[in-house]
């Protein structure tokens, strides 16, 4: 199973259901060395499946004071590629450590990679 960290639009029960067909269980969890910005969506089946014009998107800080609070779920491969495709061209999924040891996926601005 593959552990993706959210902190956006991945935690809202009906992108869950639209993306996966269930509901994802998950544990509370903190991303250190990003702050969050906000990116335009534009994708119609992102925004019909959201509800929101504005993401918040992942931007590297490089301080460890810096955190970002949100999820951190167990998918399926097949679950994770479904992620990949709700996520626009804006972010890009790279691995990182989470606060707790955790090594996840996490969606983080493409510009920066």
């Amino acid at each position: 199973m593959a552990k993706l960290f959210s902190y956006g639009t991945l935690q809202q029960k009906n992108v869950q259901l639209a993306n996966f067909g269930r509901e994802l269980s998950g544990s509370k969890d903190i991303l250190q060395g990003y702050i969050i910005g906000e990116v335009e969506i534009t994708d119609e089946r992102v925004l019909r499946e959201s509800g929101k014009a504005f993401h918040p998107i992942l931007r590297l800080s490089g301080n460890t004071a810096d955190e970002v609070p949100g999820t951190v779920f167990e998918l399926t491969d097949a679950e994770l590629a479904q992620a990949d495709d709700y996520e626009v061209d804006a972010y890009v999924r790279v691995k990182a450590t989470l606060k707790s040891g955790i090594e996840c996926w996490i969606y983080a601005a493409a510009d920066l990679i």
